[in-house]
């Protein structure tokens, strides 16, 4: 069989066999062109601490260790900033041998700096889910810089299932880039395609947005209802320059247009951790179709999820930050990203997550 990541069609023949299951039908939308949206379930448990179920143990198990308290979700509940909780999710897996899946923060998640991981019983990684696993799925959910109200059925990671390993070593990469152009302007190639930030802008001078440490809840269903003042902070430069303060979480953007082929998919890497005192955040996948013309996505940018570490440190304009690792597609999906699914990044630049007001 081929190997790669599974396509949407593939997705929906592994709900059809009952590899991938749920506690309540799936919902329109769900599935995506390369990927699973998963749903929050009915109750949330505050624990002391985030964690591993180990090897040979269930997550029931450490809640039973580290639990503080029950939340039931149904009427809405808000997790608090700095709090570590676990939700058990509507969906469940009894994936054949062969086929492993990662998971990993839908974009919106990220953009609110909602820390939320999958783990599973026996788990010894976040977000990695082994082949023939047979069992529940549960998020992990620690807001860092917002308290958020959440509800069942709200999706705030994605999975994503893969045949074998499909991943373009660099040589395959530069060969796809010369073919396409997966980035603007000129590729940096090394264990992936890496990007840089953009800090001096083509009008203007906002360059990003940080987020206000003191705040209200976020209503994770209101679409476009807040005012991003209330929130961020404005981060403008006409320096192509910022300093970046210790614990503080930025949102910035790629100088880069970024293209997925139809073929293949990507994910969001950091680069290298001694570039400098920070980190990027990798909240989520790049489907097929992500910034492909033919889909509506022609200059489509990375948006930067941003936290400086220790110490303050100098972010200059064109310095990478990130890599993309592509993988080929077992199969091209029947449905890109952006091609009628409503997708809510594409052809995006500097954007906050789509709870907030278009300025």
């Amino acid at each position: 069989m081929t190997t790669g990541v599974l396509p949407v069609q593939d997705l929906k023949a592994l709900i059809a066999d009952g590899a991938i299951s749920a506690d309540t039908p799936f919902t329109e939308g769900q599935v995506q062109p390369a990927s699973l949206d998963l749903r929050l379930g009915t109750r949330a448990y505050r624990v002391r601490a985030s964690f591993l179920a180990g090897e040979g143990r269930s997550v029931a198990d450490r809640i039973a260790e580290f639990g503080m308290h029950e939340i039931d979700l149904r009427p809405g509940a808000v997790l608090e900033k700095g709090c570590v909780y676990l939700v058990p999710l509507m969906e469940r897996l009894a994936l054949p041998e062969g086929i492993q899946a990662v998971a990993n923060a839908k974009s919106s998640t990220g953009r609110l700096d909602l820390l939320t991981r999958t783990i599973t019983d026996g788990g010894t990684e976040f977000d990695r889910i082994a082949p023939g696993y047979d069992g529940p799925l549960w998020a992990e959910i620690c807001p860092r810089s917002f308290s958020v109200l959440v509800r069942p059925g709200m999706r705030l990671n994605q999975i994503r299932f893969r045949r074998g390993q499909a991943v373009l070593d660099d040589t395959e990469l530069a060969a796809l880039h010369a073919d396409v152009g997966l980035v603007s302007g000129r590729a940096v190639i090394s264990d992936g395609l890496g990007f840089s930030v953009d800090l001096q802008p083509a009008e203007g001078d906002l360059v990003g947005y940080r987020a206000k440490p003191h705040t209200g809840v976020i209503d994770l269903d209101r679409i476009g209802q807040y005012d991003a003042a209330d929130f961020w902070e404005e981060v403008r430069t006409r320096e192509g320059r910022i300093i970046l303060d210790p614990g503080a979480f930025y949102i910035l953007v790629s100088r880069e247009a970024v293209t997925i082929p139809p073929d293949h998919a990507a994910e969001m890497a950091p680069y290298l951790a001694m570039v400098g005192e920070f980190r990027v955040h990798y909240a989520g996948f790049f489907d097929p179709g992500f910034g492909w013309a033919e889909a509506g996505g022609a200059g489509s940018r990375g948006v930067l999820e941003v936290r400086c570490h220790e110490a303050p440190f100098v972010l200059e304009h064109g310095q990478v930050v990130g890599r993309l690792v592509y993988e080929r597609m077992a199969a091209r999906p029947a449905t890109l990203y952006g091609a009628g699914i409503a997708s809510n990044y594409q052809g995006q630049g500097l954007k906050l997550s789509k709870h907030f007001r278009a300025r």
